[in-house]
């Protein structure tokens, strides 16, 4: 079979190459999935350069976590799938449900972990789940990484996101469109922020209630919590990093919370003195468990979602998508088809 690999040491997007690899043996308690679609996350653009969590890697790599196909083998004890089901990897392989623990399990497309960007993949039945059935395999490939993250970030903390509230996404990258399709649908006002005009025309197009170009207004978390109409926002899906931070704390309202799951920006002001007297709170962000991911499916399907795909690369292009995921031209996600 086909795969691409990202070579052992490397440093940039040149040490990943397409190779011929054996198709994967199925053990007991593993399916075979031949895979249909693949999408980047910003991660991806970190680990052949070894900017990612332990730097370099240091053996031959499978990237992306995101992919979805179909089981054409199951091993030994295998109950709960069938050949023909369709399925998505889930992106912290032992992380079943619950809150954040110190043992989720590889994370798939970095070591020890090989991705899901090969023709075939072999999982253990823990580390996939059924396929939302209203999306192609080149929309549910958006989900397993920026979707669940969105769907924790808005649903799955202390105080979820429903009807008549206000969240604030920053940008229009694939967790941030993906928070304003799922804040809608609960019944959200979402506010949406971007340095183009012509793409705050487009979030406003997919249902944001207001939109603020924050290269045009300085102080864009206080315009924010003025759209709101209120004190500030109960939701913020915070993508940036530390250079946004500050003004996510000027958003967010009374008894809000910041969902902190950026690393865009490296820099700038990360005091928490701005939440103090507010009661708000800023929520640690990981992407989730298989149990978000199943919800997420089923609030997909109820309420007929379709994930943003901003461009379909075919499989032996796969450099070209990485090119294109880290242009400005960005809108949304960017899917590899096999």
């Amino acid at each position: 079979m086909k795969a691409w690999v990202i070579k052992a040491g490397a440093t940039s997007l040149e040490d990943m190459v397409l190779a011929e690899r054996d198709v994967p043996v199925v053990g007991p308690g593993h399916v075979l999935i031949k895979m249909h679609a693949c999408s980047l996350n910003y991660r991806d653009q970190l680990i052949p350069k070894g900017q990612y969590f332990g730097g370099t890697v240091a053996q031959d790599t499978v990237p992306l976590s995101d992919g979805v196909g179909e089981i054409v083998a199951v091993g030994d004890g295998v109950t709960t799938y069938k050949i023909g089901d369709k399925v998505a990897g889930t992106f912290f392989q032992n992380w079943l449900d619950g809150p954040p623990n110190p043992n989720p399990g590889a994370a798939l497309g970095a070591p020890p972990a090989d991705g899901m960007l090969a023709e075939y993949v072999a999982l253990p039945v823990s580390g996939v789940v059924p396929m939302a059935t209203s999306l192609s395999f080149e929309e549910a490939a958006t989900l397993p990484c920026a979707g669940v993250t969105a769907w924790n970030a808005l649903m799955e903390g202390p105080r979820p996101t429903v009807a008549g509230e206000h969240v604030l996404v920053i940008g229009t990258g694939g967790v941030s469109l993906l928070a304003l399709q799922i804040a809608k649908a609960a019944g959200a006002q979402v506010i949406a922020t971007s340095s183009s005009d012509e793409k705050l025309k487009r979030v406003a197009a997919l249902g944001a209630a207001a939109t603020i170009n924050y290269v045009a207004t300085h102080d864009w978390g206080k315009a924010a919590a003025q759209c709101s109409g209120k004190p500030g926002v109960e939701h913020v899906v915070e993508v940036g990093g530390a250079g946004t931070l500050a003004q996510s704390f000027q958003a967010v309202g009374f008894n809000g919370e910041v969902a902190l799951i950026g690393v865009l920006t490296r820099s700038g002001e990360t005091g928490p003195h701005g939440l103090m007297l507010k009661g708000a709170s800023l929520r640690g962000i990981f992407v989730g468990s298989a149990g978000m991911a199943r919800r997420l499916n089923a609030f997909i399907d109820k309420h007929q979602i379709k994930p943003v795909v901003d461009r379909v690369f075919d499989f032996e292009d796969a450099k070209a998508a990485y090119a294109y995921q880290a242009s400005s031209a960005l809108f949304g996600k960017v899917v590899i088809r096999f």
